[in-house]
């Protein structure tokens, strides 16, 4: 029996799943174990915990923004091949999600309260992008990835040095993120230019200043 072919409508119903999914605290599995659980549980301060925390919620948030992005862009991605390779790179980031969630619940905290709000704007960002052009698309996941991999390099200069936890976390998560953004460029995604890099890190910065109170 051949396999049955998805309608858009069968689409649009796996992106609402997939959205409920990202969306829900706790909801997310892992295909991989976190790095974090090696380690052992840091002795903080209460401002210590507070702010490991509020960067975690951060990185959720991102990962929360990855998903909508990656989704959105599979959507609208022309050829199958590229739409593949985004559908899997979603999953691949899932981990990331649930990795983010268990470190915020080790640390008595919660995700960002607007992250319904982010994961709508990636959406529909991802979805332009890949309504534009497949090597548009790809090249807007080069650039993002370009970006997350320097705001986690920042929080592992910021995290408190005896997270050790967290620290494995971000660090796994870099290592994750710039193989997914050479992956895209070796895809045949476009090089962004400078300016709409810089107005890029200006909409992530944005997002990452209110995810880290709210």
């Amino acid at each position: 029996m051949s396999e049955r072919r998805l309608t858009g409508f069968d689409r649009i119903l796996i992106q609402a799943d997939r959205a409920l999914r990202t969306l829900s605290p706790g909801a997310p599995s892992h295909g991989r174990p976190s790095p974090a659980r090696a380690e052992p549980e840091a002795d903080m301060t209460d401002a210590e915990r507070r702010h490991a925390a509020a960067l975690m919620r951060v990185n959720h948030s991102g990962e929360v923004c990855a998903q909508a992005l990656y989704q959105g862009q599979a959507l609208t991605a022309r050829l199958p091949k590229v739409r593949g390779e985004m559908e899997r790179a979603a999953d691949e980031e899932i981990d990331h999600l649930a990795w983010c969630d268990q470190r915020l619940r080790e640390l008595d905290s919660r995700p960002s309260l607007l992250n319904p709000l982010w994961y709508g704007l990636s959406f529909g960002l991802g979805a332009a992008a890949g309504k534009v052009s497949d090597r548009v698309s790809l090249g807007f996941v080069a650039a993002t990835e370009e970006q997350v991999c320097k705001h986690l390099e920042s929080h592992l200069q910021r995290l408190p040095a005896q997270d050790a936890k967290s620290r494995a976390v971000v660090d796994q998560m870099r290592i994750d993120e710039e193989e997914h953004g050479a992956a895209a460029l070796q895809a045949g995604g476009a090089r962004f230019p400078a300016p709409l890099k810089g107005a890029m890190k200006l909409v992530a910065k944005v997002m990452t200043t209110i995810s880290y109170r709210l």
